[in-house]
């Protein structure tokens, strides 16, 4: 089964054509990865999601309406990035009248250390001076996702009993994440599924695919993704002016 993975909850915005089958044991579906793209610019992504879209599937060497089903990162994320890649996930699903499955983007950070002992904290930048963040051990995550300061997510992460920490927000902020728990290679971003060296800055669209690919076998058709904002928009719709003469004051006369 083909599928679109696509996630833009973070400066990456990352897609890949993945072919999905059932493994040999259950609840361990076989993955390839035919073909994948990823950019890194905040400001860009309702300008890159198109093309690289476009480019995967023609590097895939497949039509749209060759797809089984289309996987998006949830965030958590800023509100523009994260709407730009669930909006158009769920739109080109229903064009196709496919499903579309949302998956935590944390989750496709963190994923991909099958038989690794210990807990990984998967961390993104929040804006603001805060990170969202979430706790895994080898079963999945066990708390999470949330938004803190980053020395309140360490405190967390900390009582927890994280032994490893990944993603961007160890690079934005190394005075506070342990350097000896950090591990960051930004050249693993939109790797193949399965990938275990190094830790992921960015969700990987891949592992998306791995962590959905059991509904998507079974053939369930999800409701449309509900992104995972954490926190109110910066923007919010203007008050009406106030009244003439409110607040107390003696009309003139």
């Amino acid at each position: 089964m083909l599928v679109l993975a696509l996630d833009t909850a973070t400066p990456a915005c990352s897609v890949a054509v993945v072919d999905v089958q059932p493994g040999p044991a259950a609840g361990d579906p076989a993955l390839e990865v035919l073909a994948a793209a990823s950019a890194v610019d905040a400001r860009r992504h309702g300008e890159l999601l198109a093309p690289s879209i476009a480019e995967v599937t023609a590097r895939a060497g497949i039509a749209l309406t060759d797809l089984a089903a289309v996987v998006a990162g949830i965030g958590p994320g800023p509100f523009t990035s994260l709407r730009v890649g669930v909006v158009t996930a769920s739109a080109l699903a229903d064009a196709l009248g496919i499903g579309v499955h949302g998956v935590c983007s944390l989750d496709g950070i963190a994923a991909g250390r099958p038989g690794r002992p210990g807990r990984v904290a998967a961390v993104t930048d929040a804006r603001r001076r805060e990170v969202f963040w979430a706790v895994y051990d080898e079963g999945g995550r066990i708390a999470g996702p949330e938004v803190n300061r980053p020395d309140e997510a360490l405190a967390a992460m900390s009582e927890l009993g994280v032994t490893e920490i990944v993603g961007e927000g160890v690079e934005i902020y190394p005075a506070v994440f342990p350097p000896q728990l950090s591990a960051v290679d930004k050249t693993r971003a939109g790797a193949p599924a399965g990938t275990t060296a190094g830790g992921r800055a960015y969700p990987d669209p891949g592992q998306l695919a791995r962590l959905a690919a059991p509904a998507i076998l079974a053939g369930h058709r999800p409701p449309p993704p509900t992104p995972l904002y954490l926190r109110r928009p910066d923007a919010t719709p203007p008050r009406p002016p106030a009244a003439a003469g409110a607040g107390g004051g003696a009309a003139r006369s």
